[in-house]
């Protein structure tokens, strides 16, 4: 009777010890970063991740071409952008005829073929800028919209505003930002695939403003994006972005290359994460207590 009740005893603490250990093992296992490949479906693989990317760094890239010409002609004379880093096949249109307040427009012109600009990106097609004032003033709105304009073969279409906010710190310019717009990111003529971004937005022009490269290069331009906006996947998926630490854009750079976003969509929300910095393809997405590695496409 005696060896019996010890071997009752000794298997119940095998068991409770047995059940310790996987319990452990469950959640040291819950908390470890997970393949992709683990992920449901194509729009958590990376997808609204990329597109979020790619078009707000279409956006920043557009308006910053729209400061260039304002910054070295201001709305004053039509002159070739050579003496820019827009590149020597780029044609600037300046109407700036009747009152100051009246509205003027610059045209930006491309061509109709591809034009390999000095940052290595091909571009084709118009970007207009419609303004009051001149260029540079503080709350004057800069409507910016598009004629067969394509970066690197991605069609940009729809409307961007900015309105300049006066800042009391020399040279960090910022804007408040309407995205209505939308990029075909298909290389299909007969298939386009469009991502359509629509926020309200802040930019802060970060780096590059000051000094000796203020309008001649761009390449040294750094943004800094907080707001929130409403992405629609090729694939018709809606998700509701709030970014809870500002996203950073450099020009020299394809991708988005810091920041967190909050996503909200039919599968529940997630956190989006860009990293702290550098330019890679690498992001993170955090559902729950899962961590999954992404890869961004440009």
């Amino acid at each position: 009777m005696h060896r019996k009740l010890n071997f009752r005893k000794t298997s119940f603490f095998v068991l409770i010890s047995a059940f310790m250990i996987a319990s452990s093992s469950l959640v040291f296992q819950a908390c470890q970063k997970s393949n992709d490949n683990n992920l449901h479906n194509a729009d958590d693989q990376g997808g609204y991740a990329s597109d979020v990317s790619r078009i707000e760094w279409a956006n920043d890239d557009v308006i910053s071409i729209a400061d260039a010409v304002g910054q070295v002609y201001n709305g004053a004379y039509m002159r070739r952008t050579q003496t820019t880093d827009l590149g020597t096949c780029c044609t600037v249109g300046v109407d700036t005829s009747g009152n100051v307040n009246d509205l003027h427009t610059f045209i930006i012109r491309f061509g109709p073929e591809d034009c390999v600009c000095l940052d290595g990106r091909k571009r084709r097609g118009t970007i207009i800028v419609k303004f009051r004032g001149h260029y540079t003033d503080t709350a004057q709105l800069h409507t910016i919209t598009f004629n067969d304009y394509n970066v690197n073969d991605n069609e940009l279409t729809g409307m961007i505003t900015t309105t300049r906010v006066d800042t009391t710190i020399a040279g960090n310019w910022y804007y408040k930002v309407t995205s209505r717009d939308s990029m075909n990111v298909s290389q299909d003529p007969l298939k386009s695939q469009f991502v359509v971004w629509s926020g309200s937005l802040v930019r802060k022009w970060v780096s590059g403003y000051t000094g000796s490269t203020t309008g001649t290069t761009r390449s040294d331009d750094v943004f800094s994006i907080s707001g929130s906006g409403l992405l629609t996947r090729p694939n018709g998926n809606v998700f509701t972005c709030d970014i809870a630490t500002p996203l950073q854009f450099a020009l020299n750079c394809d991708y988005c290359e810091s920041g967190v976003i909050n996503i909200s969509g039919y599968a529940g929300t997630r956190i989006l994460n860009y990293g702290a910095g550098g330019c890679d393809v690498a992001a993170q997405l955090n559902i729950g207590v899962h961590i999954y590695e992404l890869k961004l496409v440009p």
